[in-house]
């Protein structure tokens, strides 16, 4: 018989079958993972709430490849597993450090934090929300210019791009629509350059993501996984993309719970 997936896998593979197949019913998503159609009713409603499918009459179909929703919305979604990355990432910043973080919802949830413990921060961002939530912090923040968009709240363009290439940063933290064995993806191909200059002038690069990101490929590849030092996320990945990040020699940072002290660490290199 089987072995009878867990709730996270069958999403993920939910969310795999439909890349293949842009619809899907319910009565054969049911089939396929030997569940009940209720079973599948409530993984297709979670999905939907994250904004990785849309409900259509008796099943699912894929969210376009290039499309997500606003940062707005996205503040909505998995907020406790945001919150828990963004404790556990402002750890591995140290006093005195000069810190790029890029445009996100989990990045915003990152500067709340390091605006609370953050000592002698310099931040480099093009994100609005995260220079608002240290402007009342003990950290210097120094915004870009560029063309503003509202539906990420950052600015992004060819000043944006030039002006971060005039600094030398300790860490990058990014955020990303997706993570998968080929390496980090977005959709929104202004924010996909913001990204590949911090990695670029940076010494050690972050990329903050929850779970929900795992083995997703969207619009445009950010860079390979082996830009990055380390992943900050809620469960460890599986599969290729856990076997991909251990050649890369990537180290993944598992998030405690906010009521715990310490923070987790998965060694996928040995």
């Amino acid at each position: 018989m089987p072995r009878r997936l867990q709730k996270d896998e069958r999403r993920a593979r939910i969310l795999d079958a439909l890349r293949y197949t842009p619809h899907l019913r319910i009565a054969a998503l049911a089939q396929r993972f030997a569940v009940t159609t209720e079973t599948v009713r409530r993984d297709l409603d979670a999905l939907s709430e994250m904004g990785l499918v849309d409900r259509a009459h008796g099943g699912a179909v894929a969210r376009p490849m290039g499309i997500q929703p606003s940062i707005a919305e996205r503040e909505q979604s998995t907020v406790d597993e945001r919150r828990c990355i963004a404790v556990a990432a402002a750890g591995l910043a140290s006093p005195g450090q000069v810190v790029m973080i890029d445009a996100g919802s989990t990045t915003t949830q990152l500067a709340w934090q390091l605006g609370a413990v953050g000592e002698g921060l310099t931040v480099i961002t093009n994100s609005y929300p995260v220079a608002s939530a240290l402007a009342t912090a003990s950290v210097r923040s120094i915004l870009c210019p560029g063309d503003f968009n509202g539906r990420e709240g950052g600015v992004f363009g060819q000043d944006a791009s030039e002006f971060l290439g005039r600094f030398h940063g300790n860490v990058a933290f990014i955020g990303a629509s997706g993570i998968a064995a080929d390496g980090i993806s977005d959709v929104n191909r202004e924010a996909t350059w913001i990204k590949r200059v911090m990695l670029a002038r940076c010494e050690r690069a972050y990329l903050l993501v929850d779970h929900t990101k795992f083995d997703v490929r969207v619009l445009e590849v950010v860079a390979p996984l082996d830009h990055l030092d380390g992943i900050v996320t809620d469960r460890p990945p599986q599969g290729a993309l856990a076997e991909q990040l251990r050649k890369a020699e990537v180290e993944v940072h598992l998030a405690p719970p906010v009521a715990s002290t310490g923070r987790a660490t998965v060694d996928l290199r040995s």
